[in-house]
């Protein structure tokens, strides 16, 4: 008994404890979770997926302490602008809290940008390669075009300062992506869905400049008016939302794999 208990954190439900709205962005957020890692991008327990509780000044974000992969809509913690914890499950054993970096990044992009419901941050070894090249990310694949105009956030050491807040949403201004220079990545959208479609392939682009860069051959050039055509082509007015065909899909495999997520 006390080996499986270590195997499987039990966490009181918290279904009946909110309202449905905020039950369905616990399970996308849960289920977000679960992606980051089943894509590989998770860094253990570090860095956060934070989505906007429908209808409140508030947000879930993950408990300080548990694995991504072991992420319910349960144990999802419920937090004001202000830092202040408004709901939480029962850990048992556990009474875990969050991480100061990521309540003031997080914050910060839900507090100014009411129109966004989810923000993603990560620290994968791609992410953080290209954070710390002074090239950044070039629009060298189809990819990585679709981040020509990615914004970038100056290093000044771990986020823990709220007046950082401030310089955060300046840069990142009507992005969707932005490098956190010797950091990492970050992604934003206006559902899960979305953030999520814009890590992934954010993502992709860094990994493809790794590999093409590691070659140590001249790159290709695609001429500028092909990369403003490309870019122009990803961009919200043009096409339907990201995430809206993929999501349900993702999910989908979710459920094959282990439906746990959306407990």
């Amino acid at each position: 008994m006390l080996e499986n208990a270590r195997k499987v954190l039990r966490i009181s439900s918290m279904r009946e404890q909110v309202t449905p709205a905020e039950w369905q962005a616990r399970i996308d957020c849960a289920a977000c979770y679960r992606l980051v890692a089943h894509y590989g991008m998770a860094d253990m327990m570090a860095n956060h997926i934070s989505v906007r509780v429908p209808g409140e000044e508030a947000f879930l974000i993950n408990p300080y302490g548990m694995m991504y992969e072991e992420m319910t809509a349960s144990a999802l913690i419920k937090v004001d602008i202000d830092g202040n914890i408004l709901g939480k499950p029962d850990y048992g054993d556990f009474d875990f809290g969050i991480n100061r970096a990521g309540y003031v990044i997080h914050s910060a992009i839900h507090g100014a940008k009411h129109e966004l419901d989810c923000v993603i941050h990560t620290h994968t070894w791609p992410g953080m390669a290209i954070s710390s090249l002074e090239c950044g990310l070039l629009p060298m694949t189809q990819t990585a075009m679709r981040f020509a105009r990615i914004s970038y956030h100056e290093y000044e050491g771990v986020v823990l300062n709220t007046d950082e807040q401030t310089r955060l949403i300046a840069n990142l201004g009507d992005n969707n992506a932005m490098i956190l220079r010797n950091h990492g990545l970050l992604t934003v959208g206006r559902t899960v869905g979305e953030a999520f479609n814009a890590l992934h392939r954010l993502e992709l682009s860094c990994k493809a400049q790794i590999a093409a860069m590691s070659c140590n051959t001249p790159l290709h050039q695609v001429p500028q008016a092909v990369l403003d055509a490309t870019y122009q082509n990803y961009q919200p007015n043009v096409r339907r939302p990201y995430g809206v065909m993929e999501w349900p899909a993702l999910l989908r495999m979710l459920d094959r794999l282990d439906p746990s997520y959306a407990d």
